[in-house]
């Protein structure tokens, strides 16, 4: 490796907060990849309706997101079951609001102006991402008082 890979690999999997924000944009564009990539499956090739192919890949994306964002993004571990459980409805509750968000920007891009439902998607996706960080990190994934 050259130096300057490893620089910014040290960057990204080590401790500066700046590398957070990268980790995230690679675990959010996989997210999305799981996401879109169900939904495009489910609803172009398999045929099933919108609103059930958006809601089922909402879905998908919500259970990888968890176990990524936890472990790999915010790097946190639970110290009991309870806790576990808790961040875990704390992130499943934070994932249905902007599931409602972007259900609700599909839908309007899709019924509303007669777009294509992937157009409206790919819009969503960009409020969803961002609107997911900041709840991720600010109330789901908090840091306590004894936590690095």
């Amino acid at each position: 490796m050259t130096d300057a890979i490893r620089k910014l690999v040290k960057y990204v999997f080590g401790k500066d907060p700046g590398g957070e924000k990268i980790r995230y944009l690679i675990v959010g564009a996989a997210t999305t990849l799981v996401n879109y990539g169900m939904f495009e499956l489910l609803h172009s090739l398999v045929g099933l309706g919108v609103t059930f192919s958006n809601v089922t890949a909402i879905s998908a994306s919500i259970v990888f997101a968890y176990a990524a964002n936890k472990l790999i993004v915010f790097r946190r571990r639970s110290g009991s079951l309870r806790g576990l459980a808790l961040e875990f409805f704390k992130f499943v509750g934070s994932r249905l609001f902007t599931m409602g968000l972007e259900i609700g920007i599909v839908e309007l891009f899709y019924r509303g102006l007669g777009a294509d439902a992937r157009i409206g998607k790919v819009v969503a996706q960009v409020f969803v991402i961002i609107a997911n960080y900041f709840i991720s990190k600010l109330i789901v994934f908090e840091k306590s008082g004894g936590e690095t």
